[in-house]
């Protein structure tokens, strides 16, 4: 019990730091693009990263967390993925409406359940996929306006979304294969997405905005905030891996539509942005969904201790006959999924 309390507590804290992270770096970066004019995101982005490698390093230097190399050919494809996704997201708001660059990311869900499903075998409860399409139509009323279609747009779109979602299950994959920490896994694979998106970054934001990221003029305003959304960003990284290594990257997509409701918020209260009726009327139905996903997960949790406790005590009441005890195969319950014998060499799937 007390393992399984720990568990939750740790589980509690990095949804908790996740969500007051990438709030704040959202309101950090909305007043360093909006407000003054540094509209290179995918640059700022790589930036992030090697920040964030140069804390993790400095971390491990004092012996904060342990180094453990693993398999390099899976951590450089995995971090140049994490690149290539971040990329082609950036691309995907750059050659389509607000309004279908929101309806890419509400399509990020069903897209992981469905390779979870083909490729893990897991089962998602009507329970579940009810509180999924109760959050992803709130989200939606709230966030969708224009829909504006177009060809290359469509395609950067949906390469968005299987790269975004390979990755996020990989980040929990690999976690669970390799026995390795969320921090280490961060520290190993942020050299490869930093150098990717160093190297594209200029390329594509000049592209997207037609300015020169080196041809800027950083005022000490601009250089304030660039420092402070680096240091915010260690938080938000770590926060990601470490969400899905504790729970799913369907609960970790879900968070990401709570903190969109957030910041729609807080942009009324403190930006002063405007604010609808449909707004309200969105984030209430997401946050019904939120609740009843959070509901499922819990019960179909305990439901799984509950039947891992019975298992435990099953051999003691069959002591005469040992083999009464004995199965081919199991399911396990995790965030609402079941788990039938893994397809990938892992036998559990990637949390971040």
């Amino acid at each position: 019990m007390s393992e399984n309390k720990g568990f939750q507590l740790g589980t509690i804290g990095a949804l908790s730091l996740s969500v007051v992270s990438s709030v704040s770096i959202v309101i950090c970066n909305k007043a360093l693009i909006s407000t003054l004019g540094f509209t290179f995101a995918t640059t700022l982005t790589s930036w992030h990263l090697l920040v964030t490698f140069c804390s993790l390093h400095v971390a491990l230097w004092m012996k904060l967390f342990e180094h453990k190399p693993f398999d390099a050919r899976a951590v450089m494809g995995f971090g140049i993925l994490n690149g290539i996704s971040i990329g082609l997201l950036n691309l995907s708001l750059g050659f389509n409406s607000v309004g279908f660059y929101q309806m890419t990311k509400l399509a990020i869900i069903p897209c992981t359940v469905l390779l979870e499903t083909l490729f893990f075998r897991k089962l998602f409860s009507r329970s579940i996929q009810f509180s999924l399409v109760i959050l992803l139509i709130g989200v939606g009323i709230a966030t969708v306006t224009d829909l504006q279609l177009n060809a290359l747009g469509s395609i950067l779109s949906l390469l968005a979304v299987l790269t975004t979602c390979v990755a996020q299950i990989m980040t929990n994959t690999i976690q669970k294969k390799f026995k390795v920490s969320s921090t280490q896994l961060l520290y190993q694979s942020c050299p490869y997405q930093a150098i990717t998106l160093f190297v594209a970054g200029p390329f594509l934001d000049g592209m997207l905005t037609n300015k020169n990221v080196f041809a800027f003029k950083y005022t000490p305003q601009v250089l304030f905030f660039i420092v402070l959304s680096c240091l915010i960003s260690v938080s938000v990284n770590f926060s990601t891996f470490l969400v899905i290594g504790k729970t799913s990257p369907v609960t970790y997509q879900v968070l990401g539509h709570l903190k969109t409701c957030l910041v729609l918020a807080f942009g009324y209260v403190l930006l002063h942005d405007p604010f609808s009726w449909r707004n309200i009327l969105g984030i209430l139905i997401a946050v019904v969904g939120m609740v009843l996903y959070s509901y499922y997960c819990t019960v179909e949790t305990q439901q799984k201790a509950n039947e891992a406790s019975a298992q435990l005590t099953q051999p003691k009441e069959s002591e005469t006959d040992p083999l009464i005890g004995v199965e081919n195969g199991s399911a396990i319950l995790n965030d609402g999924v079941v788990t039938k014998g893994p397809v990938w060499n892992s036998n559990k799937d990637l949390h971040a």
